[in-house]
């Protein structure tokens, strides 16, 4: 996403996007490696990836990730913006890392070869 958010309705609609994005490319790929995926798996795996797009992705005053980063010690790095680092990008890429993993290990639950 190239713009942040500010509006529950933008929030939406780019997660919306980005989720129905990965769909394609999940089912894709699991064609072709000749991976068949529990259609309730996937289902569970691209809510989690929905929601925890959506609960970051608000970039307002006081969002979900900066309360985290300021209720773990991070609040400083969350404001960072100089020296070529920008803190509330990287906590947000990490975040983003982390479920996408656990979406990842959910979606193989009941996995099989073709």
């Amino acid at each position: 996403m190239t713009q942040q958010c500010t509006t529950p309705a933008e929030t939406q609609g780019n997660c919306l996007t980005y989720t129905a994005t990965q769909a394609l490319a999940v089912g894709a790929g699991a064609r072709v490696l000749g991976i068949r995926l529990h259609p309730g798996a996937a289902a569970a795996a691209l809510a989690l990836s929905f929601v925890t797009h959506y609960a970051a992705d608000r970039r307002v005053e006081g969002g979900l990730l900066e309360t985290l980063a300021t209720k773990t010690g991070k609040g400083n790095f969350w404001r960072l913006a100089s020296h070529g680092i920008n803190g509330a990008y990287c906590l947000d890429s990490a975040w983003h890392h982390g479920w996408e993993t656990a979406a990842a290990l959910v979606a193989t639950i009941g996995a099989k070869t073709r």
